[in-house]
């Protein structure tokens, strides 16, 4: 590591060894006008997420050590509070990356996090500007600094594209589909997208029911019924609690070559007596009503919510597309109408027909894609509904029904 790049001499670091050491040991400039308001840690397979909430906007540096493996994370102006010394609590034994973190006051001005890494981590650091309820946010990813990225398991390579404002959608997807029809020849391959996850936990009932946690049960019960078909293979945009950026479940859609695509979700409404299940598909030219328009800025929110390192990947150009998102929204309306059909013998339907709008997470020009509203998490009988298993498996096997009568009735992409 060049340490002039960082400005650092050789008595500054041995400075900085020093107070490591001592940050295990007792803390010291313990004037409480700290602003970290809040630390949330989140693990998962893909990459590790630790984010700092502020009143104000945080300045920090970062820079990494060796022997052990450590990352680095200086935070400027900054007091030490009781916050920030809970924030080793916060790190399990699970973590496949963070193994400790020490956290101390480095000097008058400056709280040193020193993160003690499993492995060899490329870590991603960035603000966020307040957003839905959320102050001031310091985030840093952790993502392995090589993985092996397989056919079988294309995030992390979706995610390294993402965050280097390389990921572009409207490019044909390289990946062949196997020869033959769907359901005939090759199975048909399903992608399951609960919705939110990590940072962004969706909507909130009034009892304290996230909606990331209920959609991810409804997937995995969706995956199961799936898995039992020997002509599907099923896929899942995220099957644990992290945040996964809009267009990278889009991405990751088109490179296991989905033959559908279904986000499932459990939303709110400034109301709480609106009430039902609905199911929606892409517009180009508007929504068709004012709740799909709401749910759509609402759910297309969640990539502010749950924080984006880069904003550079290219949006579908839907001048070359036209011909073939048209094609796709139509399929889209055909899948989403028996889905729509069986939702309705398992609960009230908000509207007896397919809404469409500007959803950011169904814009894959080539799949057929829709989204799913099982309930309104903000309607209190309703949430009550979604935590129980019943009704979650029975949104599951209605959409699974959904599913298989499409392809049974000829769906488009089965007759390829």
């Amino acid at each position: 590591m060049d340490h002039s790049n960082h400005g650092f001499s050789r008595r500054r670091l041995l400075q900085g060894a020093v107070a490591t050491m001592l940050l295990s040991i007792s803390p010291f400039g313990l004037a409480s006008s700290s602003s970290i308001v809040a630390i949330r840690i989140w693990p998962a397979s893909s990459y590790t997420r630790v984010t700092l909430e502020s009143n104000i906007a945080l300045k920090c540096r970062q820079f990494a050590l060796s022997g052990p493996d450590r990352i680095v994370v200086d935070l400027e102006n900054m007091q030490l509070n009781s916050v920030l010394q809970g924030i080793s609590q916060q790190i399990s034994s699970r973590d496949p990356y963070l193994k400790l973190v020490r956290v101390g006051q480095f000097d008058q001005k400056t709280v040193r996090l020193v993160f003690e890494v499993k492995t060899h981590v490329d870590p991603q650091m960035f603000t966020i500007a307040p957003v839905a309820g959320f102050k001031h946010r310091l985030v840093v990813d952790f993502y392995p600094a090589s993985g092996v990225y397989t056919d079988d398991d294309p995030l992390l390579a979706l995610l390294e594209d993402y965050n280097k404002g390389k990921l572009d959608n409207t490019l044909p997807v390289k990946a062949k589909k196997p020869a033959g029809k769907a359901g005939r020849d090759r199975p048909i391959i399903i992608m399951i997208d609960p919705g939110h996850g990590g940072e962004d936990p969706g909507a909130i009932g009034k009892y304290k029911t996230r909606e990331k946690d209920i959609v991810l049960q409804i997937a995995r019960r969706l995956k199961i019924l799936i898995n039992r078909e020997p002509k599907m293979k099923v896929y899942m945009t995220r099957n644990e609690d992290v945040f996964i950026p809009l267009k990278v479940r889009v991405a990751k859609a088109r490179k296991m070559q989905a033959d559908l695509f279904v986000s499932i979700h459990a939303d709110a409404f400034t109301n709480r007596k609106a009430r039902g299940s609905s199911v929606f598909a892409l517009s180009t030219k508007g929504a068709t009503s004012n709740t799909a328009r709401y749910l759509a800025q609402t759910q297309n929110e969640a990539d502010l919510i749950g924080g984006v390192s880069k904003s550079g990947d290219k949006y579908l150009d839907h001048t070359m597309f036209d011909l073939v998102q048209t094609a796709t929204i139509n399929d889209s309306l055909k899948f989403g109408t028996e889905v729509l059909k069986r939702m309705g013998n398992v609960n009230k339907l908000h509207k007896n027909i397919v809404d469409q709008a500007g959803f950011a997470v169904l814009k894959a020009p080539d799949i057929p894609s829709i989204l799913v509203e099982t309930a309104f998490i903000s309607n209190i009988e309703e949430e009550r509904k979604l935590k129980t298993a019943k009704f979650q498996q029975q949104m599951a096997e209605s959409i699974f029904r959904g599913i298989k009568t499409y392809f049974d009735n000829g769906g488009k992409l089965a007759l390829r």
